[in-house]
């Protein structure tokens, strides 16, 4: 199956972020991705945190779900759009809201919304110099949540969905595992500091334990927020073998991800069978 990871430098303006994602999921499109992964917050990187607020949409309606499924539609691509904001379920649309979640959606060559991710860990840095906290205006989620791809190949693939902070915390991916999946999904906007610590050992640690493939879409520069973030989107084999990636600024990341390693690599190293704990 082949794959795209996305990176970009997002804006302060939603058109233009949604002009540079469009023109990057058809380049993906026309390379022949049949799945293409957004960085998490694709639409904006705001001013402020608060920002968020005012594009939040409750699920199934608003421009930016329309966008996703739209695009899925016109490049028949599985799409995961990173993520946007999104209302509680339930929640007044005519009020704004305190905080939304931090929403990753899947959606399928049809248009048709196949899963929906809340991001469970919300960042919280502070060096004295660059501070983040994410639950200021975001509310966690709860769930881990997989979704199933019928590919080209032949192979049905289960996917599992995180976000950015997710990969510090392996139990999240053991329970994929468990559920049986082969690709884990990791759009990110990680910080410059902690990218350059952090980034690709986490990546290549949570491919290796799991033996997964690993696909992280990635923000990747200088924003006009002030922010810089890491960049370095990447897709990784089971064996932890860093299979393609790109350094900074906007671009597509994409290859070939062959379900036979996975079952070559599970197969010689059987090491998910062997867990006691």
């Amino acid at each position: 199956m082949k794959v795209a990871v996305i990176q970009m430098v997002s804006s302060t303006s939603l058109s233009s972020n949604l002009a540079q994602a469009a023109d990057l999921l058809h380049q993906a499109a026309l390379g022949g991705a049949e799945l293409a992964v957004l960085p998490e917050y694709f639409c904006l990187m705001g001013q402020h945190d608060a920002d968020k607020l005012g594009i939040a949409e409750p699920f199934g309606q608003g421009p930016l779900q329309q966008f996703l499924a739209e695009t899925a539609r016109a490049e028949g691509l599985w799409l995961v759009g990173g993520t946007i904001p999104l209302r509680a379920d339930g929640a007044d649309v005519a009020t704004a809201p305190e905080r939304v979640f931090n929403a990753s959606l899947a959606f399928s060559p049809d248009g048709a919304c196949m899963a929906r991710y809340h991001k469970i860990h919300l960042f919280r840095f502070d060096n004295g110099t660059e501070r983040y906290d994410e639950s200021a205006v975001l509310e966690a989620g709860s769930e881990p949540v997989t979704f199933d791809l019928d590919s080209r190949d032949g192979h049905v693939w289960r996917i599992g969905m995180s976000v950015c902070y997710d990969m510090r915390f392996p139990e999240l991916y053991r329970a994929y595992a468990d559920a049986g999946v082969h690709l884990l999904l990791a759009p990110s906007a990680f910080t410059y500091t902690t990218g350059q610590a952090h980034w690709e050992v986490l990546l290549r640690a949570r491919a290796i334990e799991n033996l997964a493939f690993v696909a992280a879409a990635a923000q990747g520069g200088q924003h006009h927020n002030g922010r810089q973030t890491w960049g370095q989107a990447m897709l990784i084999d089971p064996w932890g073998q860093v299979l393609a990636q790109r350094a900074q600024q906007a671009g597509v990341v994409l290859t070939e991800l062959d379900f036979e390693l996975l079952t070559a690599c599970r197969s010689r190293l059987p090491a998910l069978a062997h867990r006691v704990l």
